[in-house]
């Protein structure tokens, strides 16, 4: 054995393929990449690839509570959608863990706009969103994605937390609802003022704000 080959890498090359990536896949807390997965099987990539679609299928034709899908260009394991109400009773039991209708519809600007600074999404939905936005940051939903070239605007984006979640494997599978969102610039065109500059540090007094949490 080389130096540079690790300990037991013979071992685990010598595993059932199938077994070892299922045994993998139970503790991982992230969608898994192929050439990972290769990687630490000593397997070719082709041959992961092959056995976590034939894994998949496997579990589909048999009907299991769990699937295993690619997302977020990696391979992990879910519920079935329609066993989600049995695992919701279980890990919540009973407590609301949904984002509200205000996170919801902040969240999807920032999906079809980023990267997009608060103002912007304010813009869009018509009421200050500091509050809603710091909730999708808490969550690992949303992520700073530089500044704004002019007004040094903090902008944010989507992370792959909010693919995994949504079961996308890249933003170009988002629904086609873009066209149907109003243009920010379009909407401070129609004002005098343009967007408030809203501070998120500063205590919320907004009515509206307040109501949305």
């Amino acid at each position: 054995m080389s130096e540079e080959t690790p300990a037991g890498a013979d071992d685990v090359a010598g595993l059932d393929l199938k077994p070892a990536l299922e045994a993998v896949l139970m503790v991982v807390d992230e969608p898994a990449t192929e050439e990972h997965l290769a990687k630490v099987l000593g397997r070719s990539r082709r041959a992961v690839a092959d056995a976590l679609r034939e894994l998949s299928d496997e579990y589909t034709v048999a009907g299991r509570g769990f699937d295993l899908r690619l997302v977020a260009g990696g391979w992990r394991f879910y519920t079935r959608p329609e066993y989600a109400a049995a695992v919701e009773g279980f890990v919540l039991d009973g407590q609301q863990a949904r984002l509200t209708q205000a996170a919801l519809e902040t969240l999807a600007v920032v999906a079809y706009r980023q990267p997009v600074s608060r103002s912007r999404v304010s813009a869009v939905r018509g009421v200050n969103c500091d509050g809603v936005m710091r909730t999708l940051l808490q969550r690992g939903l949303v992520e700073e994605a530089g500044t704004e070239p002019g007004t040094s605007a903090i902008l944010y984006r989507t992370t792959n937390y909010f693919l995994e979640r949504m079961g996308l494997r890249g933003l170009d599978e988002l629904p086609e609802l873009a066209p149907f969102l109003p243009e920010a610039d379009a909407i401070e065109a129609e004002t005098q003022e343009g967007v408030p500059s809203f501070d998120p540090d500063l205590p919320e007094t907004d009515a509206d704000d307040k109501t949305e949490l």
